[in-house]
């Protein structure tokens, strides 16, 4: 396990070649390290070809440079599954944060509109959708076996696609006036895992032992952060760490694959964290998309006090 900045970078290339099979427990015992300690790492060799990653940060590019209007064209299918709003939108006012984005679900669920250009940007973003899902089912299938779990109980446990999203996002750049910079406040992820595909501007930053660490762009990487939903399962084995995006002189693009429990899937430390080792529960239960709608009111409507905002310790025992 090596380190880009002061983050762990996981080589994934065992579980792909025959003769690399022997180097799966090594690779395993760096993600579970990585968990551990940051709650994020970079992986490389992932399989997630590297001309179509460029492709997609120079066509999200091209679409956010498109006039409003056109933007605005894009709209998710009616009747999704998920709570969420699709399609692009922008920061509003009120809020903080500087970015707009672009929110994508499963392609078999669909956006209803895109805009004439730019040529071949829905195929490319549904491309990364289905590489993004692969890597995902891989990255889970590592999980398993790191937390000790039954052979194949994420898989059947987290075997529903049709919450799983994606976001493409830009963040605007930071003036010189600004007295804050930042383009996506502090906060964890609710999710199980998200994929992270940045391009070469940098601003995310993962908070560690009290100090904001640079998730530097690293060529050919994809950045892997677990979410809320592992840490509960793991009962606190595994950090869903805080992060957040300060912005550069220059737009940022990203890919962010938020891949999710099913919304009615319920949520709760598992035995072999708790029973199974005489550890007390440290949350209790819940249905995941109760807190996906609380963490998406958190937006929409944001508390006036920041202590009302709701993260996971809603559910802290």
């Amino acid at each position: 396990m090596a380190a880009s900045g002061e983050l762990p970078v996981v080589d994934l290339a065992p579980f792909f070649t025959e003769d690399g099979k022997g180097c799966i427990a090594g690779a395993s015992e760096a993600v579970l390290q990585a968990c551990q300690t940051h709650g994020f790492f970079s992986v490389v060799n992932h399989r997630v070809p590297v001309e179509l990653m460029a492709r997609a940060l120079e066509l999200s590019a091209a679409f956010f440079a498109l006039p409003n209007e056109e933007k605005a064209k894009v709209r998710a299918a009616e009747g999704s599954k998920v709570p969420l709003p699709g399609g692009y939108g922008r920061q509003p006012a009120h809020v903080a944060d500087k970015n707009e984005y672009l929110v994508v679900f499963d392609p078999k669920l669909g956006l209803n509109a895109y805009p004439a250009g730019p040529a071949g940007f829905r195929e490319t973003v549904e491309e990364c959708y289905s590489k993004f899902t692969e890597l995902g089912l891989l990255i889970q299938e590592i999980l398993n076996g790191c937390m000790g779990l039954p052979p194949g109980f994420l898989k059947n446990y987290n075997d529903d696609r049709s919450f799983d999203l994606m976001t493409v996002r830009r963040y605007f750049p930071a003036a010189a006036e600004e007295s804050t910079s930042i383009g996506f406040s502090e906060h964890e992820d609710a999710s199980c895992i998200t994929l992270i595909l940045q391009d070469d501007v940098g601003g995310l930053e993962v908070l560690k032992d009290g100090h904001w660490v640079p998730a530097e762009p690293l060529d050919g990487s994809i950045i892997v952060n677990i979410g809320d939903a592992i840490q509960v399962l793991s009962n606190n084995s595994l950090k869903s760490a805080t992060h957040r995006v300060v912005r550069k002189p220059a737009h940022r693009h990203s890919f962010s694959f938020f891949f999710n429990p099913h919304g009615d899937r319920w949520v709760e430390p598992l035995p072999e964290f708790t029973a199974n080792i005489g550890e007390a529960p440290l949350y209790r239960g819940f249905l995941y998309k109760e807190y996906q709608q609380l963490r998406v009111r958190n937006k929409t409507h944001p508390p006036t006090r920041p202590e009302d905002v709701v993260d996971i310790a809603h559910y802290a025992i």
